[in-house]
Formats: C-alpha cells, structure tokens, sequence
C-alpha cells in the first residue's frame, strides 16, 4: 500500500506550516518580554501587533488542515512495476544474448540498449524475457514500461501508454497538449528509476520530445529494431544483434513444436521435417509457421 497523493499533498503542506509554527515559536519569548500590564499593553505596539497578526493568520491555516486531514482513504494498492506479458514456452537460441543485455542494466554508464536483428529471429521474444525477468529478480526499479511503436510511428500514442502506467492518463491529461504532456511525463519519470521497453521501432524515437529524461542513476530503455542504423540514430550505448538459429538449434526448436509422436508417425515426416528445417534459414517465426502450414 502507498498514500493516496491527496494525502501526500496534505502531509507535504502540514510540514511546511509545521515549519512555520516553529519559527513563531522561537520568536515568542522575545514578544512576551515586549508585553506589560498583565499582557494588555506592549512597549512596542507594532511589533506586537504584526506578531499577533502572523500568530493569528497561522491558527487560521491550521485549523483549515486540520478541517482537510479528515480522509476516507488515506492508501491505495501500489501499482505493479511490470506486467507481466505473454511468453511463448519454447524458447531456443536466445540465452546468450538475454545474458548480455541483461548484465547491462547493472553497468551505470550504460543507459540505452538496443537489439537489432531480421524480422522474425526473435527480438519480441528477447524483449518480452527481460520484461518478465523484473518479476523474478529482486530489484529497485520504480517502474518497468512497455511500449511497442511498430512502423506507424505515433508519439502521442507512445505517450499515452507511458501516462497510463505512472498513473497520469485520466479525462482532464487527454485534453492537454502535445508539449504539456511530455513535461508530465518528465516531472514524474525523472523522480523514479525506470526502464522503457520500445518494442519494433523503424526509425529514431525522440525521447526528449516525448518527455523521457536521459536514462540516469540506473534507469533505462531498451528498444528492438530491424536496422543496425536505428540503434546509432537512438544513440545506443550497448547493441546487440539478434542472430539466425544455428541448423541445430532451429532443428531442436521445430522437433520441440512437433513433439517425437508426430515425427515418428510415419516415415516420410521426419525427413520432411528436416527440409523445412532448412528451408526455414534459422527463423523462429518461420519455423512455427511452416509447422502449422504443412499441418504436423
């Protein structure tokens, strides 16, 4: 559970008339030296008057605090960091490159990360295991987003997927502008430790423009790109291709998907099955694909 940000709001103004109630305070004995006949007259009448002016002011605004503190519901339930998102179960031939990027999250001086690599080897999944490894793995992160971008590119939807996560997608933030967006986002992304997840971006993403502060102290973005030249455009401090399963890999992925019944069936399968293998070059995609076309 975490404060409601009303109640964060209240307690952050209580402690600054809690502040000024102290100064008045350390003040008082110096003003009552001031009184004389019993409090009813003052050797400096200005002074004492400008003080009972503040004294009163003050007692005003904390009885209107006190008035605002009474709450029905003083916490709400934390938001999850990450969601967790659908993995396929049989994964082969990404583990090192997973271990990679991984170990990245730990170097500070690394703060964007790309992944690039043909349509269909694999960087979806890629990206989808280090989302899910966050629930798996002790870690101080505020928040872990995951955007996919895709050709279309469409920054006002980007940043609406990123406002939906830290909690400021609500009627009134729609209708601001482009510009008064992206410093929301800025305000609150810049208070956290965070990591982005851009999945399938086709060309340069200005995350300033979008209100994503620079990755500092930890935080960062991750991004899958078909083009080698997008990781440089985006200024990625660590790239990683995403490579074609080897023969034997892509062999044990596709004998995995037809499971050893199927394959002894009948003779001829398992010799079809290792032309598809082939004809499939190392692509998971392709190979899952083949698999249900030619009805295994």
């Amino acid at each position: 559970m975490k404060r409601t940000n009303k109640v964060e709001g209240w307690l952050s103004r209580v402690e600054v008339v809690k502040a000024e109630v102290d100064e008045l305070l350390k003040a008082k004995p110096q003003e009552v030296e001031k009184l004389c006949l019993g409090g009813f007259c003052s050797k400096n009448c200005k002074s004492s008057y400008k003080f009972g002016k503040k004294v009163a002011r003050k007692l005003h605004v904390v009885t209107t605090l006190k008035d605002e503190g009474a709450f029905e519901v003083v916490a709400e339930r934390i938001e999850a960091v990450v969601d967790e998102r659908p993995i396929k179960p049989t994964i082969v031939g990404l583990q090192s490159t997973f271990d990679k990027a991984w170990r990245c999250l730990g170097e500070e001086q690394v703060g964007i990360i790309g992944l690039y690599g043909m349509g269909g080897v694999g960087k979806t999944t890629l990206l989808t295991q280090i989302n899910n490894k966050f629930l798996q793995s002790p870690n101080d992160y505020d928040v872990v987003i995951w955007v996919v971008v895709s050709k279309n590119l469409q920054l006002g939807s980007i940043q609406d997927t990123i406002g939906k996560k830290i909690g400021l997608f609500h009627e009134s933030w729609q209708n601001k502008a482009f510009d008064e967006k992206a410093l929301d986002i800025f305000q609150v992304l810049n208070k956290k430790k965070f990591v982005i997840l851009l999945d399938d971006i086709w060309e340069r993403v200005d995350l300033v423009k979008l209100g994503i502060p620079t990755p500092k102290n930890s935080s960062k973005v991750i991004f899958t790109t078909r083009k080698l030249e997008v990781c440089g455009k985006m200024d990625a401090n660590k790239k990683f291709k995403v490579e074609c399963l080897t023969y034997k890999e892509a062999w044990e992925l596709f004998q995995k998907k037809v499971g050893n019944e199927t394959l002894k069936s009948h003779p001829r399968i398992y010799e079809l099955a290792k032309t598809v293998t082939k004809e499939c070059g190392g692509l998971p995609l392709a190979l899952i694909n083949h698999w249900s076309g030619y009805g295994f």
